[in-house]
């Protein structure tokens, strides 16, 4: 496939810019730029190809329970409904916070927007260790239609996940793929804290989360000392 594509450079060579006054040193190194885009770009498709690639992953032994937003006790299982993939978000928000933490937040709010068209593809549950009532209360707060919400009954699903350490809770994207064998593990995040480059916050890629995507565009980037926040 990679011998079939044309060179970047190629590419990027037939920019056509929309403004008229572009200096010499901006068209070289925008032009320059949108080669490494280009290459990003392809990179990124190896990556996700890669992923869809995974052979089976671990049967889920453990009957993991939940609390619906209905108040029904349910397994694992159940959070499927009629789909074969489930995408399972675990949020900052135990019983013990006060309000919960405003990165997950943010991430809830940014992916809510497009939840009803991910929900036609996937189950996508948020998952936290609250009472389900005030997950949904919060919810309802910050204007979140389309996102469900689930109780994690005891902390047998966040210890096994490696959520819970003696500092608090950490948050976990979690991919989960049924087939006849049972429930497996299809993919999970594992970038940890300590695999973060110097002068980075911990994150994945890709970042999901539109409010970093975004400030990545601008000319100040991603701020070393600035956090969303539950209010302004």
């Amino acid at each position: 496939m990679d011998q079939q594509l044309k060179p970047a450079e190629t590419l990027a060579a037939g920019r056509k810019p929309v403004f008229p006054g572009e200096s010499d040193a901006y068209r070289d190194a925008r032009t320059a730029l949108l080669a490494e885009e280009i290459e990003f770009r392809r990179h990124m498709t190896r990556l996700v190809e890669q992923r869809q690639a995974l052979p089976p992953g671990p049967l889920i032994e453990k009957d993991y329970r939940f609390r619906d937003e209905q108040g029904f006790e349910v397994g694992l299982s159940d959070l499927f409904g009629d789909k074969d993939t489930l995408v399972a978000y675990f949020w900052m928000y135990g019983p013990e916070r006060e309000r919960p933490c405003p990165m997950c937040t943010n991430w809830i709010g940014s992916v809510d927007g497009n939840a009803a068209d991910i929900k036609q593809r996937v189950a996508y549950k948020i998952l936290g260790r609250s009472p389900v009532e005030r997950q949904f209360a919060f919810a309802q707060e910050r204007g979140w239609r389309n996102t469900d919400f689930v109780q994690a009954i005891g902390d047998d699903y966040a210890n096994d996940l490696g959520l819970l350490t003696p500092d608090g809770e950490n948050p976990a994207l979690v991919v989960f793929r049924r087939d006849g064998a049972g429930i497996r593990l299809f993919w999970m995040s594992e970038m940890r804290g300590e695999m973060a480059d110097p002068g980075q916050d911990p994150r994945d890629a890709p970042d999901i989360a539109s409010l970093w995507s975004i400030l990545d565009l601008t000319p100040e980037g991603r701020p070393a000392d600035w956090y969303p926040r539950l209010r302004y």
